[in-house]
């Protein structure tokens, strides 16, 4: 077994390595960017070395820093996690011209499956199930168009030394292939060093749904059951699972039994993943094989009782596989919801800053996080905006789903804007309740984007108790500050207003051992709880129901969440709440007549001068975030009055870039 091995990564999955390694008593090196310099995997490893500027570039992907690093440091083997160099043949096959082991499958599988043309016809004389398509290099927009009406619309475009969602496009038309053809290249120009696209059948009602192989130097190849990953946006997985609620067990069987037949057909050795398109009649086809860890492996972890890290290292070393495929068994449900640095109200932009306040929720034998940052850490523009997974288990599915939903309740972050309230309605949500998941799903439930009215307050009187009881609370406190006026000690009143979007709420408040009794009207609220002042999360339990609340001050409201949704409550005494009627609304700034960077980027191209007179749908700018190109489009025939930033400048989230008439 290794001493000491080094990980070329950053991050969450840095992290991840770096707990297992330490739990098998092997010393771990990280490498760090500029920055990273203060980042949570260089201060749990037992090395660092520095490796480069911020843009990964220049230092994550630069295969001879991580290789002067493994000589510095005497660091005998390499996992590579996954992005980055974790699919780099070239980098595998230099370190072990140094004696450094891969921890990963060797350069013919990375290489044939790595290439998605050269995967699939691998996979078909394997007698893998491909889906219908054009294998070969499309030369240019109008071969793009030649061939996707021969295979019939509508085609997926996609990158083929790509991955994540980057260089993929679904097109539907003529024009929507030629600007897809164009976008995909770009972005696989930008991410992958390499602009081949090809072509294949977009499977209607598809299912994502992926096969965990796991294999050793001696012969032996297993599989792990499957991973549900529908749920997707921009074909970026959101929510995973494992099982699958869709998949039974011939299936399954079959899935599987192909995933090593592939497996056995590149040697491979180490986990990997299989992923297939299933459609409605459980039909599935072969889409890719990733020759590394997955970001979804906890939730496969969970229901197999592995260390999918510590097998991987055990077979990088030569070990055996310590199981056969009859001692592989699935017991209970797992769910991973991905929290990432985005702002779901805004169309999902990404968000970066520093996290001011962190608070993950309790780990458990039911609830786990992985993350790579902690209080006071960054989420920097130069890398992907993950700030952790979060996985749930249960006996049953619904058992993971109450689970996830209260961990998700408790986790509280504040400094950058999160996804947390889309997964929550995610979860909540009647049809994945039900199992019925397409990749579509996202699309299909929030056609318009997703907004606050997606995640009502399921009880909007729970949200007017817990208000008023902090409100007492607070009021109480203030009465016992000195230094007030003799004979003018403040008193707090039992009968108060919560003001919740203009509806105002009576409420009596009575305060009792260990808690309060509201009364709203004709309900009544007992409220136990042990909540002090000053705590940003509130746990209570209301007629018997157990809740998890946040607060955030906001002048004299509060912001509360719960189950994804967010309002703005304001305790009034009845007096002031009658005069509260009367006061005046500001009106926001009207935004109509700029076009305004929704997030922070690179404007990579400016289509527009001063003067131009730009019809709806016609392009205006393009700003590339997280290697993502995003084309910002008129939504009405306007004319440039005013070009307010120039092509090649870093934008700032609402920076004004054009001005109409």
């Amino acid at each position: 077994m290794f001493d000491k091995i080094l990980i070329a990564n950053r991050g969450e999955i840095a992290c991840r390595v770096i707990k297992t390694a330490h739990k098998m008593g092997i010393k771990t090196v990280a490498v760090y960017s500029d920055a990273d310099k203060e980042a949570l995997h260089v201060q749990m490893a037992d090395e660092a070395v520095h490796i480069g500027p911020s843009p990964s570039a220049e230092s994550y992907l630069i295969a001879d820093k991580i290789l002067a690093a493994c000589k510095k440091t005497g660091a005998q083997a390499v996992h590579p996690g996954y992005g980055f160099l974790s699919e780099n043949s070239g980098f595998s096959e230099s370190l072990a011209k140094e004696g450094i082991a891969f921890i990963g499958p060797g350069k013919k599988a990375i290489e044939s499956m790595g290439d998605k043309i050269t995967s699939k016809k691998i996979a078909a004389k394997a007698g893998v199930n491909t889906v219908p398509g054009y294998t070969g290099v499309i030369k240019d927009a109008e071969h793009a168009v030649e061939i996707s009406r021969e295979i019939g619309y509508p085609v997926m475009l996609k990158a083929s030394a790509g991955g994540g969602g980057k260089g993929m496009r679904v097109v539907g038309d003529d024009d929507e292939c030629r600007d897809g053809f164009l976008r995909a290249t770009n972005e696989a120009k930008s991410s992958f060093g390499d602009d081949r696209v090809f072509a294949e059948k977009f499977v209607q009602e598809p299912r994502h749904i992926e096969i965990q192989i796991l294999a050793d130097s001696h012969g032996n190849t297993v599989y792990l059951g499957e991973r549900e990953c529908s749920i997707q946006r921009r074909h970026q997985k959101v929510i995973e699972e494992a099982p699958s609620p869709f998949l039974d067990e011939a299936t399954r069987k079959s899935m599987g039994e192909q995933s090593v037949a592939l497996a056995k057909a590149v040697d491979y050795q180490s986990a990997g993943t299989v992923e297939f398109i299933v459609d409605a009649e459980r039909n599935f086809y072969f889409l890719e094989m990733n020759t590394r860890l997955q970001v979804e492996h906890p939730v496969t972890e969970f229901v197999t009782g592995l260390d999918l890290v510590e097998l991987m290292i055990r077979v990088a070393a030569g070990e055996k596989l310590p199981m056969t495929q009859a001692d592989v068994k699935l017991t209970g449900w797992a769910l991973e919801a991905r929290v990432y640095a985005e702002d779901p109200f805004r169309n999902f932009m990404p968000s970066i800053g520093r996290l001011y306040k962190y608070s993950p929720p309790q780990e458990s034998e039911s609830v786990r996080v992985d993350t790579g940052i902690r209080e006071g850490g960054e989420v920097s523009m130069y890398y992907d905006p993950m700030i952790a997974k979060l996985i749930t288990y249960g006996k049953d599915r619904q058992t993971a789903i109450d689970a996830m939903c209260n961990a998700l309740d408790n986790y509280h972050i504040r400094g950058v804007s999160h996804n947390i309230s889309f997964l929550n309605a995610l979860i909540a949500h009647p049809r994945f309740g039900r199992g019925e998941l397409t990749t579509n799903f996202i699309a299909e439930e929030y056609p318009d984007g997703f907004s606050a009215a997606h995640v009502p307050q399921n009880d909007p009187s729970l949200a007017v108790s817990i208000a008023a009881i902090i409100n007492c609370a607070q009021m109480g406190r203030a009465t016992k500050l000195s230094g007030q006026l003799q004979s003018h000690a403040r008193i707090v009143g039992d009968d108060w207003v919560v003001v919740i979007d203009d509806v105002y709420n009576p409420v009596n408040v009575v305060r009792k051992e260990g808690g309060y009794t509201v009364i709203q009207g004709d309900d009544v609220y007992e409220i136990s709880t042990n909540w002090r002042i000053g705590e940003p999360l509130i746990h209570a339990n209301v007629n018997g129901r157990d809740i998890t609340m946040q607060i955030d001050n906001d002048g004299p409201a509060y912001k509360l969440f719960h189950r994804g949704a967010e309002v703005r409550a304001l305790p009034l005494t009845p007096r002031a709440a009658e005069l509260n009627r009367f006061m005046i609304k500001k009106v926001p700034p009207d935004l109509s007549k700029f076009l305004l960077s929704p997030m922070p980027g690179l404007l990579v191209k400016l289509e527009v001068s001063v003067g131009d007179e730009v019809k709806a749908g016609e392009e205006l700018a393009v700003v590339e975030a997280m290697k993502m190109e995003n084309s910002l489009r008129a939504t009405e025939d306007v004319i440039i009055s005013k070009v307010m930033t120039e092509q090649g400048q870093t934008l700032t989230v609402d920076q004004p870039i054009l001005e109409f008439e």
